[in-house]
């Protein structure tokens, strides 16, 4: 049974940081593409940043520079950090996981967690 928990989300200050972290079991973490999304009240699910088994990271313009994607293959553990955060990024912050050996560049996902909450407040 695949599962993705996330945890790390919060209430913060604008300005500050956070560290969302995305623990996977049940699948071949290393071989596939994972992803932070983000969906906030209101608007559509956003992808906000993914990283491919080999390491190539992909950013949405609104995070490019305060956002930085990583992961522990021997953890099975996705992270975001993020940093000089905005109102703008108060959301429910999901991790996906792509199909076994399918490049993120196909931005297609089989597997979500639940969310974790941040709210950033001016």
């Amino acid at each position: 049974q695949v599962q993705l928990a996330e945890s790390g989300g919060g209430s913060v200050q604008a300005g500050e940081s956070l560290r969302l972290s995305c623990a996977a079991s049940g699948l071949t973490f290393s071989s596939r593409c994972m992803g932070w999304f983000r969906q906030a009240p209101g608007k559509e699910r956003e992808e906000v940043t993914s990283i491919d088994s080999d390491g190539t990271t992909y950013y949405a313009d609104s995070v490019k520079g305060r956002f930085t994607i990583s992961k522990d293959n021997a953890k099975n553990t996705l992270y975001l950090q993020m940093n000089s955060l905005k109102p703008e990024d108060t959301a429910i912050y999901s991790c996906a996981a792509g199909f076994l050996g399918w490049s993120c560049r196909l931005k297609k996902y089989n597997y979500w967690g639940q969310g974790t909450q941040v709210t950033v407040s001016s």
